[in-house]
Order: structure tokens, then C-alpha cells, then sequence
């Protein structure tokens, strides 16, 4: 795949080349906050429905393109959709997240688990990516997505989300066999999974490690980056031009041991000064961020105002603009239309 200028701003912005303004997206931009999605919703009250039912997906994927015109289009599914296929039964509950019905506890368990077959068991995520490129073209970058081994197995243990991940803390602690055995069977898994993505059209694939930022250091370098880096490192020797974004919720003392994931792109959340996080990362490292979703509760003056600051901090190569999290549920529609009106205007002058 050679590169050229015709393709999309963000992907050639994750990729390292110099472009004229930093693209734009928003984390969870298809979602509660539009009206389109709440109406879709009460036709669809079932999580799964929405984003395994292809046409759906698709519909709610392209909710914000069409009203907003991002320079990335996000695949809209959820980090524990490929889990079916490894033979856990699961839902996803209307606002409590995902429930694991049989938590993982034991080895027994784990040997199990089946081997990721993503023709067989997420067919439709194929059918949803390549509607995406055919309806954005060059205009926009498609971006696919996945959980990371650590965020992944946590649920699986727990059962549900947490606050303490004090379940596979403990295994953890005082079995981390039994653990490192779960761990890279989803580190394969989740490989299989990102090449099937990018094999059906994903042009940037984000993985989200958003229970990593609970680890200390130490426990991170043993239980998260070890497999990130084997995920990433299993794309790359298959998939070599497809860049990779890590997100790590909550990861301001993880930025440097984050770098050694091997991903191209390093999102920042807003726990971080974007100046400070581009000294402790090195000039030569990507990022992508990091804006406090709460910003765009504020005036149209404060919005721009972090727009502008974010983005001079970051400077004027391998910063792709968005929010440090996802765009929260009751943010006015009308400040996200703003948003992205004045990102879109910028020109790497500010930098």
C-alpha cells in the first residue's frame, strides 16, 4: 500500500506526515448525546441490536459524519463484541455496561475458551466496515476498534464493570499464571480480531485499554504492556501500514511506559497538559487529545479558546485533535457541532 495524497487528512496525520491542520474525531461520537441515536434507540432498546444488526450500525456510525463532517468515522460496536466468539455468554446493559453471565475464574475456564473465528462469529463487522468506506471515500478515515487484553480480561473476571478490580487484582496477585494464561489468549484473539477489521476496511485501528489506567506501573509493565505489545506487534508483521492508537483511561503516570507499546499514536487524556505529555513522550511520538469532555459544557469562547491552547501545545506534526474521553451523554448537541466547525478552521498557524 503506498502512500498517497489523496488519502484521508487523519490518516496521513497517523502516519507521521506533515498536513495542514490536525484532523479531528470525537471518542464516543455516535452515541446519547444526538437526538438521531436516542430516537434510533427506542426503536432498538437492545445494545447488541444496535451494533450487531449491520444496518443499524451503520446508520449509527454515520449519524455524526453526516451532521458534523469528522475526519474519522469510528466502526460503532463495543470492546467485548468479538467475546461471543470465544464462547462467553454475554450482554451488554443499557447503561451498566457489559455483563459476563459465567465470570472467568478458573483455568479450566480459560482452556475453554474457543479460538476467534471473526468470519464465523462478527460477520456483520465486516458488512459495517466496508459500508463505511464506500460512504465516506476519501472525505473521512474509518476507524476500527477494539479492547485490550488487560481491559478485556477484567471483565471477564469480574463479570461486570468495577471500581475496586479487586476480582482480578486478586487473581492477579496470587495466581498470575492462571491469569497470564487469559491474557494471551485475548492478546491472539484481539490480533485476529484488529487484522479482520483492517482486512474489511478499517484504515486506523484504536485499541482501549480503559481499565489499564488501575494498575500501578509496576503491575502495568507485568499485566498490560507486555500484551498490548504482542497485539501490536502481531499487526504490524501482517498489517505494517495500518497505524495503531492506545488509549489507557487515566494514564498520566503511564505516558512513557505507554510508548513502548509499539503504537503509533498515543491518546492523552486531560489529567495531562498537552505541553508537558509532548516533553515526556519525545517530539517523535504521535498523540492524539486531549480536550476534558466537560470543555464543551462551556462558552462557544471557552471551547475555542482549549481548542486553540490544546493544539499549539501539541504542535504542528503527529497530533490528531479529540477529546482525552469520550463525549459525554447530555453535551449539547449544538457545542459539538462548534466543536468541530472550529477545528475544522484551524490551520497549523496556531502551532
Amino acid at each position: 500500500m503506498g502512500i498517497s495524497s489523496n488519502d484521508p487528512l487523519l490518516l496521513r496525520a497517523a502516519r507521521g506526515e506533515v498536513v495542514d491542520r490536525p484532523p479531528v474525531w470525537m471518542m464516543r461520537q455516535a452515541g446519547r448525546y444526538m437526538k438521531a441515536y436516542r430516537d434510533l434507540r427506542e426503536k432498538y432498546p437492545c445494545f447488541r441490536q444496535r451494533s450487531e444488526i449491520p444496518e443499524v450500525a451503520i446508520e449509527v456510525s454515520l449519524q455524526p459524519w453526516r451532521a458534523f463532517q469528522p475526519d474519522g468515522v469510528i466502526l460503532f460496536s463495543d470492546i467485548v463484541t468479538p467475546l461471543p466468539g470465544l464462547g462467553v455468554d454475554m450482554d451488554i446493559a443499557e447503561g451498566k455496561g457489559p455483563i459476563i453471565y459465567s465470570p472467568i475464574r478458573t483455568e479450566k475456564q480459560i482452556e475453554n475458551l474457543r479460538t476467534l473465528e471473526p468470519e464465523e462469529s462478527l460477520p456483520f463487522i465486516r458488512t459495517i466496515l466496508q459500508a463505511l468506506r464506500q460512504e465516506v471515500g476519501n472525505k473521512s478515515t474509518v476507524l476500527g476498534f477494539v479492547g485490550a487484553p488487560w481491559t478485556l480480561a477484567a471483565y471477564l473476571v469480574e463479570g461486570k464493570g468495577s471500581k475496586t478490580y479487586s476480582v482480578i487484582k486478586g487473581m492477579a496477585f496470587s495466581e498470575p499464571a492462571v491469569l497470564h494464561k487469559l491474557l494471551a489468549k485475548l492478546a491472539e484473539a484481539i490480533a485476529t480480531y484488529i487484522r479482520y477489521q483492517i482486512d474489511s476496511g478499517a484504515q486506523v485501528v484504536q485499541m482501549f485499554d480503559s481499565w489499564a489506567g488501575q494498575l500501578s506501573p509496576q503491575d502495568y509493565e507485568v499485566f498490560a504492556l507486555p500484551y498490548q505489545k504482542w497485539v501490536f506487534d502481531q499487526v504490524k508483521a501482517t498489517h505494517p501500514h495500518t497505524p495503531l492508537i492506545l488509549l489507557v483511561s487515566g494514564s498520566a503516570g503511564l505516558l512513557e511506559r505507554m510508548a513502548k507499546s509499539g503504537a503509533d499514536v498515543l491518546t492523552i487524556d486531560w489529567t495531562v497538559d498537552m505541553a508537558d505529555a509532548r516533553v515526556r513522550l519525545g517530539k517523535h511520538v504521535k498523540v492524539q487529545g486531549n480536550l476534558d469532555p466537560g470543555v464543551l459544557f462551556g462558552s462557544r469562547e471557552f471551547i475555542r479558546d482549549r481548542i486553540f491552547d490544546t493544539v499549539r501545545k501539541a504542535g504542528n506534526w503527529g497530533h490528531i485533535l479529540n477529546l482525552g474521553h469520550g463525549v459525554l451523554p447530555d453535551t449539547p448537541e449544538e457545542n459539538v457541532a462548534f466543536f468541530f466547525e472550529t477545528a475544522k478552521g484551524l490551520k497549523t498557524a496556531v502551532a
